[in-house]
Formats: structure tokens, C-alpha cells, sequence
């Protein structure tokens, strides 16, 4: 089956497809309890079952359709993968149809390696890979003692191999091996007298071998590749391995989480059921954040593979330390919420425990495969550097961002920066006021760069996800300062998707051109997180409504020309029903604005209190008292932007600046705790990407898009308390500090960091919200 002129939804569909008939299959040949059967037998899986598993197609899957195969792609395969997490199999199928296939695919081809895939496609083998020789071993070349001597006619090969799988029941091996200074592959068949293999009992119930060779000899025909070919064949094997993995433990994950939340929904405990507890509930929603961006991270590895093979070592390394941590978080997360039953034996769920402790051991660990993502990621930066366009471009608006390649598209965001963004402002340690940054506003305007996200029928520039995720990336390692953008990333939206037309027209143009600056009017004196609340109210007088009360928190009111406002508009019925979404201009008499200072003793908030001011009816955005589902909408913008990777990037890149410049990174306390908070970050953009692409469709945004907002503050503010923390003394110093001739502000990103957990819906509230309206956990 050849799919590469297949659409990304057709294949997407394909693959589901593929994961539900590998469900299927499961459910019917391999029920859990099989994994206990299996306990202290020899071979630790069942023959006959794999055969059956053959005919299903799942040997071949990788093996390309001229050996037999199916010739389909790492994505199909995950999908099998994904399924035997959620219903775990002894059968060793990574092992074989992932890791060995890919081995041998990625050698030349001859007559013994073509026929060693069509034997494995078609059952007639089940073949291993022996590569590793020391604990903790992740690369193929780290330890490398078994030797290859050629005489006249065959090869000798002595060494030990660790860690093997499978052991007993295995045909044979791709065996690495020392020839001279050079690396070889070879074909080791199992029925050879000069090898021992010793079974290695797993906490799984599976099992690996040693394998030891003592004067091994093997025709000159099993020889399979040599040098930098059959390097690079273990190493794609190892890698699409973990791919592999990850997709397992992220199908591990979720039947842990699902078995759990039900448990959660039906075990009554003092006559309600324990899921209607807030701290379970709050332990489910974390659960559930991370699950949600471990299958982020997952897909976009899965997409880039085949994009850009070249970052497979990253990608895989990326998706197996994520997917691994939230396996083992997950499955022990539901052992302690089932109580004493979930420490049975008897209880399916230890075994997906004991099944993700046993991935995540194998074939590297959640630190190691963290270092290694951190290594090779500063290799690839090193060698994909883009150097600066030093042509002229005359014209930034280009009509299809997907014309250019994502170098290109840095490129020309880098240009245009060092073009046109004020070197003063690079890198500002605090919020900017209008008057500071309204030449780059309207430098953005003028080049049509203001909007990214807009689609281009209204002005903005309609970015792809990808490229709206490398813009926001260029912007932040430029040190681009934040703009007073409530009408861009909050109203722009709302209007796009409920204003009429008149009101588009209007005011889009406006919001575009800096001509109106807007400012949110949602929160009230004890109307914060509980927004129904509200007392604002408008009251209709004609063709008007006269507003009375008081807004707060106002962020940068006092820079604002017009509010967007939820005010109150009916007192009868849910208080939900009564709101209506109200547009004002600031300068009309009876609106006083206050600022208050916040902790960072800056005037970022404002109080704004509203003397029977008049507004005209035609302000109303959609219909009236429908303003509840325009603030949910508009929430949800608001929670897609505070979820943006934008700010935990700036400050992870603060943070990487000091430790360069103190040698941090020397010190492993440090580089363990950095690289974490790194790849918090990069999965972040990956979970994000999801929801801009729904936003990019036109879509309503659903309501887990919370889980951004929280992961993404939560992150934040990791980041930014580390950074105080390594900062010794200077951690505690009011104002700047300079740094490589730059001053920067340590605490103001710990400040700013704190106040995003708090505004648009503090994140106990989002915890709550998700709890009862995604988990629909019980009240």
C-alpha cells in the first residue's frame, strides 16, 4: 500500500483505523491475563499467537511491498503500539516488527538482508537485535567489545551482548561487532552450539537474554553492512524503537487513566463517590493535562519524522522521555486512587505499571533520553543555524506563508526585525506602556504583521500553525516587547466570530491601524473567577444603555482608547442569562480609570468606574444577554494566548543566558532541572499548535483548551522561580542587574509569572472546570 500522495486526512484516518482493528485484534487473541500465565515459562510468549499476529499484518507493516509487506510508515506501526498499551501483549512486537525491520530496511540491499525481511513478514522468523553491552547504554558505539575476525570462507564473532529481546523462542540476532576499527552488522541464526543465552526474568513478566558468543562462526554471506551504513541502521532501529515505546506507554497512560476515572465516578465512600472529592479531582485533571501532552508531543515527533528524517535521534528521544514519565505518573497515580484493590495482584492495573517501568528501562531512561534530546538539540542548532538575509526585501506581505520553507520563514522574521524593531527595546525587563512601544505598533500595522493569527480576509496575515509557532519563537529570541494587544489576540477573534457586519468593519480596520487600543473589562470586586457575578450594569434608555459600576484589574486601561465589557443586562433568571458583551469608548464622559500598583511596584491593572455613561445599543456584540457565550469564547482565546509558549520561552532563554555566563551548565544539579523545564517547554509548543490549528480552522475552541493555560503558567513559573533561585544573591536585587552588557530584571519575570496563574480564570478554577465539564467528574 503506497500512501505517500495520501492527504494528511486520509492518512490520519488510516491510521485510526489501523489502531482500532489492532484493538480489536487484542481484545479477541490476547486478554491481559495472559501476561500472568506467562510468569516463569520459557519462551515468555506464545508461537502460535504470533503467527496469528502475522497474518493480521503485523510483521510486515514496515517491510515494503516488493518482500511482502505492507510498505506502510512509522505512524501505522505507533498505532499497533498505542493498542498493546492499552492491552498489553508478550509478544515481542517492537522488537521484531519495529526495531529489526527498521535495522534491516535501513541497510543496502543484498540477497541475505531482502531475505531475512521477507522471513520475518512472512513469520518464518522472529528476529532480535543485539547492540548493547553495558547498563545504561544508549548509543551503539558508547561500548562496543564483541569483535568479528574474517577468515577464508565465514567470520568468528566472540562478545556478549546484553538486553536482548527476544531471548528463548528467537530464530536469530543482528549482532553488531568490532571488524578492525570499523563496525559491522551480522546475520547470528540461533541454532549455533558456540552461544549461550541466559533469560533474564523482567518485572513485566517478559524477559531479555545475555547472549554470549565464543568463536561464533557465521558464513561471509550473513555479513549485512559495515561502517557508516551499519551504524546508522542500529541507530534508526534504536529510534524508531522508541517511538515505538512512547506510543505503548502514552496507550499504558491512557488505560490507567480511563480505568481510574471511573473507579473515581462509580466507588461511593460516605455516601457520595470519591471522585466528587476536589483535591482527586484536581490529581485527575493533572493527570489528564500530562497525558494530553505527552499525545502532543507524540503526533507532531510522528509528523516531523516524516518531514525531517534527519531529526529522528531528537524527536524520538523528546517523545520517549515524555511519554515515559507520564506512563509511570499515571499507573502510579491510579494504584493509590484504587486503594488497597489497586496493590493487588488480581488487579489488572499493576500490570500496566510493572509494563511501563519495563519500557521505560528499556532502551534508555526518562533522564537519559532528556540528556540526549538536550546534546543533540545544540548539535542540530549548531549545524542548522540560519545565517541573516542580507538582500534587500522590499516586501514583507507575502500572499502564501506556505511558499516558504521554515528557514526561510525565520529568516525573513529576523530580517525584518533587525529592520525595523528599535534596539532599545530589545529584551525590556518590564510591561510597556503605549507611548513606549507605539512606533513598533505601527510598524507591525504598516507591514500587515500586526495580526499573525487573523485570517487574511481581515487584515491579519493568516500564519499556518507552524509558522505562527516559529514567529512567536524569532520574536522571542529577538526580545520583542509585548504590545498592548487585547484588541488583537481577544477581540479581534470575538468580532471575527459573532460581530455583524458593520461592527467588523468598523472596528477591525481600527484595532489593526493602532488607531483603537482596547483593554478587557471582565473582572469586578468579588466577581474575579466567579464571573456570573458581575454587578456592572447597562440599562437600555432608547438607542442607548447607561452603564453604572466598576471594572478592575483592568490591565493598561489607562493606555486604552475603548473596553470590551461584560456588563449586566437582565437581574432575572441564572445569573449567566443576564450578561450581555458591550463595546465602549473610553472618552465618553462618566468613566473614571485609577491605576494600581502591583507587587512589581509597576502601574500595570486599573480600577475603571462607570457614572451613567452612555452607550450606543449598537455597541451590543451579538444578541442581547448572549454575552455569556461570547465571554466563553472570548476565555478561550484569552486561555489560548496565555497558554502560548511565547513567555516560558523568553524566560527559559533569560535563564540559559545566566547560566552561560556563570557556568551553570558544568553543574549536573543544574543541566537535570534546565533540561526538564526545556522540554516542558517544546512539548508545550506542540500542545498549543493543536489548539492554534483549531482556531486557524474556524472552529470553537473546546473547553480543555484550559489545560494550556495551566500547563503553560505552571511552566512559567517553574522557570522563573529556578531562575531567582540560581541567581544567589542577585536573585533578591530591586531593578537590573547587568548582564554581557545588557540589563536585565530578575524579578520581574517571577512577578509577571504569577499573576498569568491567576488571570483569565485562576488555574484551581481551570481545574475545576475541567474536571466537571471534560472528566465530568461528579459535584
Amino acid at each position: 500500500m503506497n500512501t505517500f500522495n495520501t492527504s494528511k486526512i486520509e492518512l490520519a484516518e488510516s491510521v485510526r483505523e489501523f489502531k482500532d482493528s489492532a484493538q480489536a485484534t487484542l481484545s479477541s487473541l490476547s486478554p491481559i491475563d495472559r501476561l500472568r500465565q506467562f510468569r516463569n515459562k520459557s519462551p515468555r510468549f506464545d508461537p502460535s499467537i504470533w503467527s496469528k499476529l502475522v497474518n493480521a499484518g503485523w510483521s510486515s507493516i514496515l517491510v515494503s511491498e516488493e518482500l511482502g509487506g505492507l510498505g506502510l510508515d512509522i505512524e501505522h506501526a505507533c498505532a499497533i503500539a498505542a493498542a498493546i498499551g492499552q492491552h498489553p501483549l508478550p509478544e515481542p512486537f517492537t522488537a521484531i516488527a519495529i526495531q529489526s525491520v527498521t535495522v534491516l530496511n535501513s541497510l543496502q540491499k543484498g540477497a541475505q538482508r531482502d531475505q531475512l525481511l521477507s522471513d520475518i513478514s512472512s513469520g518464518k522468523l522472529m528476529v532480535g537485535l543485539g547492540w548493547q553491552e553495558s547498563v545504561g547504554q544508549v548509543e551503539p558505539t558508547e561500548v562496543l567489545n564483541t569483535h568479528a575476525i574474517q577468515t577464508l570462507d565465514s567470520y568468528i564473532l566472540n562478545g556478549k551482548k546484553l538486553w536482548v529481546t527476544p531471548g528463548t523462542g528467537a530464530n536469530g540476532w543482528l549482532i553488531s561487532a568490532m571488524e578492525d576499527s570499523n563496525i559491522g552488522l551480522w546475520w547470528v541464526p540461533a541454532d549455533s552450539s558456540t552461544i549461550t543465552l541466559q533469560e533474564i526474568d523482567r518485572i513485566d513478566g517478559s524477559s531479555f537474554a545475555t547472549i554470549t558468543l565464543e568463536n561464533t562462526r557465521i558464513p561471509k554471506a550473513f555479513k549485512l553492512g559495515s561502517g557508516e551504513i551499519a551504524l546508522k541502521a542500529i541507530r534508526n532501529g534504536m529510534e524508531f524503537a522508541r517511538l515505538a515505546q512512547s506510543a505503548e506507554l502514552l496507550g499504558l497512560a491512557k488505560h490507567a487513566f480511563d480505568t481510574t476515572l471511573e473507579y473515581l465516578k462509580t466507588r461511593v465512600q460516605f455516601g457520595k463517590p470519591i471522585g466528587s472529592n476536589q483535591a482527586l479531582q484536581h490529581k485527575m485533571v493533572d493527570a489528564f493535562i500530562q497525558i494530553e501532552l505527552a499525545s502532543a508531543c507524540l503526533s507532531e515527533a510522528l509528523a516531523q519524522v516524516l518531514e525531517k528524517p534527519e531529526e529522528l535521534l531528537l524527536l524520538a528521544s523528546r517523545a520517549k522521555a515524555r511519554c515515559a514519565q507520564v506512563a509511570l505518573n499515571v499507573t502510579r497515580l491510579g494504584i493509590q486512587l484504587h486503594g488497597a484493590i489497586g496493590f493487588t495482584d488480581e488487579y489488572d492495573l499493576g500490570l500496566y505499571l510493572k509494563r511501563a517501568i519495563q519500557l521505560n528501562s528499556w532502551l534508555g531512561s526518562i533522564d537519559k533520553m532528556r540528556a540526549r534530546y538536550h546534546q543533540e538539540s545544540i548539535r542540530d542548532y549548531s549545524n542548522k543555524k540560519f545565517s541573516s538575509h542580507k538582500e534587500t526585501i522590499s516586501n514583507f506581505n507575502i500572499k502564501d506563508w506556505n511558499q516558504l520553507s521554515e528557514s526561510e520563514f525565520r529568516n525573513l522574521v529576523r530580517h525584518f526585525l533587525e529592520l525595523n524593531y528599535p534596539s532599545h527595546l530589545r529584551h525590556p525587563s518590564h510591561r510597556l506602556h503605549l507611548h513606549e512601544c507605539k512606533d513598533w505598533y505601527l510598524t507591525l500595522s504598516k507591514h500587515g504583521w500586526i495580526a499573525p493569527s487573523w485570517p487574511k480576509e481581515y487584515g491579519g496575515m493568516g500564519l499556518p500553525s507552524d509558522k505562527l509557532l516559529a514567529f512567536i519563537e524569532e520574536m522571542e529570541d529577538y526580545g520583542v516587547c509585548r504590545l498592548p494587544d487585547q484588541g488583537i489576540i481577544n477581540l479581534g477573534p470575538v468580532l471575527i466570530q459573532f460581530g455583524n457586519s458593520e461592527q467588523k468593519a468598523y472596528y477591525l480596520p481600527k484595532i489593526l491601524s493602532g488607531e483603537h487600543i482596547w483593554c478587557q473589562g471582565y473582572s469586578e470586586p468579588n466577581a474575579g473567577s466567579d464571573l456570573a457575578s458581575l454587578k456592572t450594569e447597562a440599562i437600555l434608555d432608547g438607542n442607548e444603555f447607561i452603564v453604572n459600576g466598576q471594572k478592575i484589574w483592568t490591565t493598561l486601561a489607562q493606555d486604552a482608547t475603548h473596553m470590551f465589557a461584560l456588563v449586566r443586562t437582565n437581574k432575572e433568571g441564572k445569573k449567566q442569562a443576564g450578561i450581555s458583551f458591550l463595546l465602549i469608548d473610553l472618552s465618553t464622559p462618566g468613566i473614571t480609570i485609577r491605576p494600581i500598583k502591583n507587587i512589581a511596584l509597576e502601574e500595570e491593572f486599573c480600577e475603571v468606574f462607570f457614572d451613567s455613561v452612555r452607550v450606543p445599543k449598537a455597541n451590543i456584540v451579538g444578541e442581547l444577554n448572549s454575552g455569556w457565550t461570547i465571554a466563553k469564547a472570548l476565555l478561550g482565546f484569552e486561555r489560548l494566548f496565555v497558554g502560548s509558549p511565547k513567555t516560558p520561552q523568553y524566560a527559559l532563554q533569560l535563564l540559559s543566558s545566566i547560566a552561560h555566563s556563570r557556568g551553570l551548565f558544568e553543574k549536573e544539579s543544574f543541566l537535570a532541572q534546565y533540561i526538564k523545564l526545556e522540554l516542558d517547554v517544546m512539548d508545550l509548543k506542540a500542545l498549543y499548535g493543536t489548539f492554534a490549528e483549531i482556531v486557524k480552522r474556524g472552529e470553537t475552541l473546546p473547553g480543555s483548551v484550559s489545560i494550556l493555560k495551566i500547563f503553560a503558567t505552571e511552566t512559567y513559573t517553574d522557570i522563573t522561580r529556578f531562575l531567582i533561585e540560581v541567581c544567589e544573591e542577585d536573585g533578591g536585587t530591586l531593578g537590573d542587574i547587568e548582564l554581557d552588557q545588557k540589563s536585565i530584571n530578575i524579578t520581574s519575570p517571577m512577578f509577571n509569572a504569577i499573576i498569568t496563574t491567576i488571570y483569565a480564570g485562576t488555574n484551581e478554577i481551570q481545574r475545576n472546570i475541567l474536571a466537571k465539564s471534560v472528566l465530568h467528574l461528579p459535584t
